[in-house]
């Protein structure tokens, strides 16, 4: 099977394709629409408890995806279809990817919830969170201005969730160069 030359069999590239096209609709959509749509029409409380139940399961089923990419990649790295032209780049795509996203999967995703829950409930107790749109009002500013540990807790916040943006947007382009691998070699549509 994964011998040089031997080409994997189409149930391996069926496999191949599902996981690399469930986890790149599922980072297109995430990231540059659902998160724009509700951050935009739902209250900030509301957005903000939905993103914590919604992210462990996509950073999840984002690294089940990489990981057996990789180790489809792995096994047949002996076949045409992984090695004509770039495989090695396509391996460290998918091990890159792996990596990025168990990063967001068990630290930066989840710290990045649990500062959104501490933030949600200093914003509670002074009457905030059910206004809606993304960017911050005149009360959370005010409030961040009298609050060292609320200030705190926004600095933590951008912080940790920059890095798991960061995280994400690299599952992207790892995603894209193997999508865009896998399309230079298709013969016909």
């Amino acid at each position: 099977q994964g011998s040089a030359g031997a080409l994997p069999s189409n149930a391996i590239k069926l496999l191949h394709l599902v996981f690399l096209s469930t986890s790149w609709g599922m980072q297109i959509w995430v990231t540059f629409v659902a998160g724009f749509v509700m951050g935009s029409h739902l209250p900030r409380h509301t957005f903000g408890f939905i993103q914590r139940q919604l992210f462990p399961y996509y950073f999840h089923i984002v690294s089940a995806c990489a990981f057996l990419n990789l180790t489809l990649n792995l096994i047949h790295g002996g076949c045409e279809m992984f090695t004509v032209g770039f495989a090695p780049l396509q391996i460290i795509a998918f091990f890159v990817c792996v990596a990025a996203s168990v990063l967001n999967t068990q630290w930066f995703g989840q710290v990045t919830a649990d500062i959104v829950a501490d933030m949600h409930l200093v914003e509670r107790s002074h009457g905030l969170g059910q206004e809606v749109g993304l960017f911050t009002s005149q009360s959370h500013r005010q409030l961040r201005a009298s609050s060292p540990s609320y200030r705190q807790l926004t600095r933590q916040f951008t912080l940790y969730h920059a890095l798991s943006s960061l995280c994400n947007l690299c599952c992207i382009a790892c995603n894209g160069l193997s999508l865009y691998y896998v399309a230079a070699r298709l013969s016909a549509l």
